[in-house]
């Protein structure tokens, strides 16, 4: 299992635990979630959630009646998520990208919300293979792609749609559906940060 300083990408995260779990947790999962929610698989479908941060996405599909497995990095940010959020449905896990170690299950949706940028290339060639070998037949991959200024003392990359839907369809996933999408957290609509997200199926029995 990784700890937190042996994983680059949560540079930043652990000493601002406290701060960014409210201000996460103020997003609306609805909203967020919109145009994607028809294509969603219904409950009880197993759910992963990869950069799982606050708990606020695990919490909101454990109520909903699916299975989550939340997978956080950050030691205090998981701690504080387990902390605050203490529904049943929801199995946390230390672990990460792009290796993904002590993940053997199947899932039906795969969350991937605003993390893939926090990886580089090699990272990212290695983390989609990995991501697509987690779902199940037919399941639904849903990455959502960060653009826009890097925050001071964070580890970021460049990250685009059409490189994202090249490595997917180079491990047999399908892409059925993107869009742009604006940023609810008001500091990133101050910095002009804006979202992709992209929806990938893999192939059935």
């Amino acid at each position: 299992m990784h700890g937190e300083t042996k994983v680059p990408g949560t540079q930043g995260y652990g000493e601002h635990a406290a701060t960014l779990s409210e201000r996460y947790d103020r997003v609306d999962v609805l909203a967020l979630y919109a145009e994607a929610w028809p294509y969603f698989p219904a409950p009880p479908a197993p759910v992963l959630d990869l950069g799982a941060g606050s708990g606020r996405d695990a919490a909101f599909f454990a109520q909903r009646g699916h299975p989550v497995t939340a997978v956080e990095p950050c030691a205090p940010l998981r701690q504080a998520a387990q902390a605050k959020h203490l529904d049943p449905g929801v199995d946390w896990l230390d672990s990460s990208l792009p290796a993904l170690e002590g993940l053997t299950a199947h899932y039906a949706l795969v969350l991937v919300a605003a993390v893939w940028m926090h990886l580089d290339l090699k990272e990212r060639q290695a983390a989609m293979p990995a991501v697509a070998a987690r779902l199940a037949p037919a399941g639904l991959l849903h990455i959502s792609l960060r653009h826009g200024p890097i925050p001071l003392g964070r580890r970021m990359f460049a990250v685009t749609t059409e490189e994202t839907v090249a490595l997917a369809e180079r491990c047999g996933l399908t892409p059925i559906a993107n869009w742009a999408q604006a940023p609810q957290q008001r500091g990133n609509q101050k910095a002009g940060v804006h979202f992709s997200t992209l929806l990938f199926r893999q192939a059935g029995p």
